[in-house]
Parts: structure tokens; C-alpha cells; sequence
């Protein structure tokens, strides 16, 4: 084994501590928590209980996503950038606490004396001023996961416990969901109220677990000072490399299929279903066999290798996606509740796959790149990685206002056959479609470990190379 700072994380290194793998998932129970429930549950607080025009809130998200286009690539440059004593990384993780915890409260606090066109700009701020400042926690956290460790497989394990720790999150927020609809469907129900008195327990627990990973881990100093590209150059690395090519196209059509139940599943099991307040028992049914499926995939991509398992997971997906459509030919409400858990199960059986598997190949890109630039640029990555999947829920947030707006929808009140099949067709059909694609150009993807292993190589005899490198403690 080289003698070099990357001993402790090279190829065949022993495993990282699991003291390491809890602080780093820790905060991720947080940003779960934060991002399922704007995801699930703001746009119905906003048709329903705000009574915002759903293409005025698909409007709020679409500009939240060019927003991204500028913050996503400008903090990951800045990331890679920084210097200091917590690292480039917990910097900007430590920095991100206070603009989410204002953004988040903001959403469900808007004031009651708000005319409607102060209520959307509100809202506007709110949505996009949160997912920015989620922007400076996610891209750095994401590239400091990168970091940890070089062991091809490890990778797997410490996003798979992050993975773990994201999805606890959202089943805590699938809790707090419930507690709203209840609050919703009851008679005299405070709504806001209660939006306010969760929003403000989750910034205080955010903000303590970020506290405690910036406390615990530790950075590697000898990547810091190693990007020297500008920032165009940086994207334009990230472009012109390959395989980061094709995973950004992937990662695009793939969490384009995954928001639906973002945007959808509240509608869905509203008007279709017949069921409202089951929605936290469906997303429940998907959200817990993600979680707790981590423990099977990392040892299903060693025996069979990480790219192929990926598929294997893409397509499970949407072929669970896909049997939603069926929902709106079932004439019993009981059919119908039964189906959509059975194909929520499924699929987040299958989504589990890509929560471990999917942020550890994009490390391995990572790799491939300094083999080709010398530099460890993980924030410009992360960052294009990160800006591809809110772009995906974007876009089905805004083809899911509009759908609903032209379609006919009246919140409600009984949905009519044509809006209840506009919806189980984006709920269904058009996720199926995205996870084939997905799927099939993913069969394209070359760095596999054997690749990958080579590469490695290489890197730690450069590193072993260089005069005054000593390994780590």
C-alpha cells in the first residue's frame, strides 16, 4: 500500500469508521425531512389552503429551477475553492444553517393579511430562498461523501447510510403530514397554525445535527488548493468527461420519473384513491423498504457489480410506476388502496438501488476525472448532479400544475374521469417511460470496477510520488 494520505482510503483499506458513517448521514435526516414535506405537501397547502392557482405554484418552481442553474454550479465552484480551518466542505455546510432554517419557516408561515399577489410573492421567496440555501448544505455535503473514502465499494455503504438516514427523515415528515391532514379534513382545523408550531421544531433539530457533523468529521487537507480551472472550465470538464456526461442525462430521466410521487401522490390518493388521509401510510409503504433495503444492495453491487444492479433497480421502478395507471380502472376504493401499496413497496424497493449505488458511481466519475485533470473537483460535480435532480422535480412539479390546470381540476370537490386519467398518466405512464429510457442508456455506462480499479492505481502511485506526502493517522 502506497505511503501517502490517501493510505486510510485507498483500494483496500478496512472499512470507515462507523463513528465516520453517522456523523456524515446525521444531517441528511434533516434535509429528508425539509424536502419531502415542501415536496409532498406544499404545493396542496398552497391550491387548498392558501388558494394559489396550481400554474402560479408550477411557475414558483419552474423559476426555482433556473435559479439552480446559477446557485447549483456557483457553490460547488466556491466549495471546491475554499480554504480554511473546517475544510472546504463543512465551511459551507456550517454556513448553510440559518438560510434554511428562514427559508423553510417562511413557506408555511405566510401572514394572513397578505393580499393574493403579496401571498405568491411570499411564496415565491420562500420556495426559492429554501431550495438555494439547501443548495450550500447539499453539493458540499454530497462532495465531502466523495471524500471519505476511495474504496470502490465503500462508497456504497457510506451513501447507502446516508441514504438510510435521508429516508428517516422523510418518514418522520410522513408523521408530521399526517398530523396536517388530519388537521386539514377536521372541522375547524388550523392548518397553518400547525405548519408553523412543525416548521419551526424542524430548523432547531436541522440545525443541531448540521452542528454535530461539522464537529465530528474531519476533511483531508491534501485535497484542498487542487482546482485550478475557473469555473467555466470546471463545467466544462464535468461535460467533456464521459461518463459524467451520460449519468447527468440518466440521473435527469430518472429523478423525472422519481418526483412524481413527489408531486403526485397527495393528488392521487385524494381523487383517485378516495383515500386522503392514507397518503402517509402509501408514501410510508414506499419510503420504509427504501430505507431498510440499503443493507441488500451493497452487497448485491459487489457480487454482480454496481452498474448492473442500477439497472436491474431502474427498471423495477418504473415497472412499479407504470402499474399505477391502472388506478383509474378500478371500481372498488379498497382495490385501489390495496394496489397503490403494493406498487409503492415495489418501488421503494427499487429506489433504495439508486439511493446507494447511484451517489457512489458518481464518486467513482469523480476519480476518473483527476486521473484526467489532476484536480478534485467533487463541488462542480455534486453541484450538476444536484441541479439535475431539482430540475427533474421542477419539471414534474410544473407539468403537474399545468396538467391539473387544463385538465379541469377544482380542488375539492369529485375530479371528473379526464383529470383522474391526466393524472394517473403522469403518476404511471410517464415515470414507466423515463426509468426504460433511463435504463437503456445506462447499459452505455463503461466505468466499471475493473475500470475503475485501474484508475486508482494510478492515482495512489502519483500521490506516493510527490515529495513530503506522509499518511494519515
Amino acid at each position: 500500500m502506497p505511503d501517502s494520505a490517501h493510505s486510510a482510503h485507498s483500494a483496500g483499506a478496512d472499512r470507515v469508521p462507523m463513528r465516520t458513517v453517522i456523523a456524515y448521514g446525521a444531517p441528511a435526516i434533516g434535509a429528508g425531512y425539509m424536502y419531502l414535506l415542501l415536496s409532498l405537501y406544499v404545493m396542496k397547502f398552497a391550491t387548498d389552503i392558501l388558494l394559489i392557482a396550481p400554474a402560479l405554484m408550477g411557475a414558483i418552481y419552474s423559476l426555482s429551477r433556473l435559479w439552480d442553474a446559477v446557485s447549483d454550479p456557483l457553490i460547488g465552484y466556491i466549495s471546491d475553492r475554499t480554504t480554511g480551518g473546517l475544510g472546504r466542505r463543512r465551511t459551507w455546510i456550517l454556513v448553510s444553517c440559518l438560510p434554511i432554517a428562514a427559508g423553510f419557516y417562511m413557506v408555511f408561515t405566510p401572514p394572513l393579511s397578505l393580499s393574493e399577489d403579496a401571498l405568491v410573492w411570499w411564496m415565491g421567496v420562500a420556495v426559492i430562498g429554501f431550495y438555494s440555501a439547501m443548495t450550500i448544505f447539499y453539493v458540499p455535503h454530497l462532495s465531502l461523501g466523495a471524500e471519505l473514502s476511495d474504496n470502490y465499494h465503500e462508497r456504497s455503504r457510506m451513501f447507502g447510510a446516508r441514504h438510510a438516514a435521508y429516508i428517516l427523515g422523510c418518514i418522520l415528515s410522513l408523521v408530521s403530514l399526517q398530523f396536517l391532514l388530519n388537521e386539514e379534513y377536521s372541522e375547524g382545523g388550523d392548518v397553518r397554525g400547525l405548519a408553523a408550531e412543525l416548521a419551526l421544531l424542524a430548523v432547531g433539530i436541522m440545525v443541531v445535527l448540521v452542528i454535530f457533523a461539522v464537529v465530528r468529521l474531519r476533511e483531508r487537507p491534501e485535497f484542498q488548493g487542487r482546482v485550478a480551472a475557473g469555473p467555466f472550465k470546471a463545467f466544462q470538464d464535468v461535460w467533456q468527461n464521459p461518463h459524467a456526461k451520460l449519468l447527468l442525462v440518466v440521473t435527469f430521466i430518472e429523478h423525472v420519473g422519481s418526483s412524481a410521487i413527489a408531486a403526485l401522490t397527495l393528488y392521487v390518493t385524494h381523487y383517485v384513491v378516495g383515500a386522503p388521509t392514507m397518503a402517509p401510510l402509501i408514501i410510508l409503504a414506499y419510503m420504509v423498504p427504501s430505507s431498510a433495503s440499503v443493507p441488500l444492495w451493497v452487497p448485491l453491487s459487489r457480487r454482480f457489480g454496481k452498474i448492473r444492479v442500477w439497472i436491474g433497480g431502474m427498471l423495477l421502478t418504473g415497472i412499479s410506476f407504470g402499474a399505477m395507471f391502472l388506478l383509474a380502472f378500478m371500481e372498488s376504493a379498497e382495490l385501489r388502496l390495496g394496489w397503490i401499496i403494493a406498487m409503492a413497496v415495489l418501488a421503494g424497493l427499487a429506489n433504495g438501488c439508486g439511493g446507494t449505488i447511484g451517489p457512489s458511481v458518481q464518486g467513482d466519475v469523480i476519480d476518473y476525472d483527476e486521473h484526467l485533470t489532476g484536480e478534485r473537483k467533487e463541488g462542480a460535480y455534486f453541484a450538476a448532479w444536484n441541479f439535475v435532480q431539482k430540475s427533474a422535480l421542477g419539471v414534474m412539479l410544473l407539468l403537474t400544475g399545468f396538467v391539473l390546470e387544463f385538465s379541469g381540476f377544482v380542488p375539492n370537490v369529485e375530479q371528473s374521469q379526464g383529470v383522474k386519467l391526466a393524472m394517473v398518466t403522469l403518476y404511471g405512464l410517464f415515470p414507466l417511460v423515463c426509468y426504460l429510457v433511463g435504463a437503456w442508456m445506462f447499459t452505455h455506462f463503461k466505468l466499471d470496477e475493473q475500470a475503475h480499479s485501474k484508475i486508482r492505481t494510478e492515482l495512489d502511485a502519483r500521490l506516493s510520488a510527490q515529495p513530503g506526502v506522509r499518511a494519515n493517522s
